[in-house]
């Protein structure tokens, strides 16, 4: 693989403009025009979940804040004396202490005194509390004296992934902002971009699969993607990805579709096998299960699948016939109730086989409106003959000892059949 960058480095990949921060579009317009307007709060908070551009976001905003000359009045020009310091990795005027680590009120009370200096070349001295949340009550309220009367020069920018967790007098003097997970699409055209800026050669379709795997996250995504590049030199395929994540391949959630249509019950047995000997992420492939039952659940739905790259989705087209909608639905059923408790069980690969089974068995269901039509046609027959008022006779006389007939009348209310096929439902539902 060549390359004119140690992909080692692809995790520290992030935005140095407003212009290169992907999917916070709503909070990236409200940022530039408070660097625009040169008038900014007195504290911020980025909240959102894990690898979305929260810290990212904070230091961008406090470069562009302290920025001596800022491109078209708000982008860090890059080459003023606060931007050399801050990509010198000593901003003297931007603080960021993880509040993890320096949590205590001591940790407080020197950041405090750090803060009584006035800037050193910029027009704020701007502190970042990353993971604010783990701050102590004591250090929560020593700070608030500071925010409550801030002095002039002093700017607070908090990041957090529980903002639940942060007092109330804290959050009330902060302008807050809820960032969203980023799109499935944008995450794959970024990693899209870092290939081509290391010159990878990549199969169209292979960062479809990290981008889904990253949940939302950009940082998990590029973290994936280093992974992978740590894992084989060469071509990038989405063969060498699902083995470098250890992921089942997408053909073998398509031969299970063929043997549940063809009722091989075999196939639940040496897919368990391989997987495990293969020593694949069973959790991972309980979720890869669901995923593949909402697509064919999508498409009955007649739901575009517009994620998939085109050949999962001609793939899909064609299977989703294999199963009736309320098989699939079903399945997607049982599976979810094997989502919060299949990490705990203790022999992973006889569950899986079991489940399997499950899954493959369910093409022989009695399915709830199969049994409804039947009821509705023996509506119409029963009610029309009038119910037996007689008891038919319940012991032979012709036999010297008494034998139990095993007798159903000729006819039986309506009521009657409902009531017995709720129990054969029930019955049905529970295997």
């Amino acid at each position: 693989m060549s390359s004119s960058k140690n992909p080692s480095r692809l995790c520290t990949y992030r935005p140095q403009q407003f212009r290169d921060v992907i999917d916070q579009q709503a909070v990236v317009q409200t940022l530039i025009h408070t660097v625009q307007r040169k008038h900014p709060a007195a504290a911020y908070l980025f909240c959102g979940t894990r690898g979305i551009g929260k810290t990212t976001l904070a230091r961008l905003f406090a470069k562009a804040l302290n920025c001596l000359q800022p491109i078209d009045g708000y982008e860090p020009c890059q080459t003023c004396a606060s931007c050399i310091e801050w990509q010198q990795g000593v901003p003297i005027d931007i603080i960021e202490i993880d509040g993890a680590s320096h949590r205590g009120i001591d940790d407080i009370k020197i950041l405090q005194e750090i803060l009584t200096y006035t800037p050193h070349i910029s027009t704020y001295r701007i502190c970042i509390i990353d993971e604010a949340h783990m701050l102590t009550k004591e250090a929560f309220n020593a700070l608030l004296k500071v925010l409550e009367e801030p002095p002039s020069h002093i700017r607070f920018i908090f990041a957090t992934t529980e903002p639940t967790k942060l007092p109330l007098t804290i959050l009330s003097r902060c302008q807050r902002f809820n960032l969203r997970r980023i799109t499935l699409s944008s995450i794959q055209a970024k990693l899209a971009q870092i290939v081509k800026e290391l010159d990878i050669t990549c199969e169209e379709d292979a960062l479809y699969h990290i981008a889904k795997l990253s949940d939302g996250s950009l940082r998990v995504a590029e973290s994936l993607f280093d992974q992978v590049c740590a894992f084989q030199e060469g071509p990038l395929t989405t063969a060498s990805i699902k083995q470098a994540l250890g992921l089942a391949s997408q053909e073998e959630f398509f031969a299970l579709d063929l043997a549940f249509q063809a009722g091989d019950l075999s196939f639940a047995f040496s897919w368990a096998e391989a997987l495990f000997m293969q020593g694949k992420d069973m959790i991972h492939l309980l979720y890869d299960l669901l995923e593949h039952f909402r697509h064919i659940i999508a498409c009955h739905l007649h739901i575009p699948n517009s994620d998939l790259p085109l050949s999962l989705q001609e793939h899909y087209a064609s299977h989703y016939t294999i199963y009736t909608q309320e098989q699939a639905f079903w399945v997607f059923d049982y599976l979810m109730t094997w989502h919060d408790t299949f990490s705990k069980v203790l022999c992973t690969k006889i569950t899986l086989e079991t489940i399997l089974l499950y899954i493959l068995r369910s093409k022989h269901r009695i399915q709830a409106t199969d049994l409804m039509q039947r009821l509705l046609a023996l509506q119409d027959t029963s009610i029309k003959t009038e119910p037996v008022t007689e008891s038919l006779p319940l012991i032979a006389q012709t036999q010297e000892e008494p034998v139990v007939q095993d007798v159903i009348p000729a006819c039986m209310h309506y009521d009657t059949l409902v009531r017995f096929a709720a129990v054969e439902l029930e019955g049905s539902l529970s295997s």
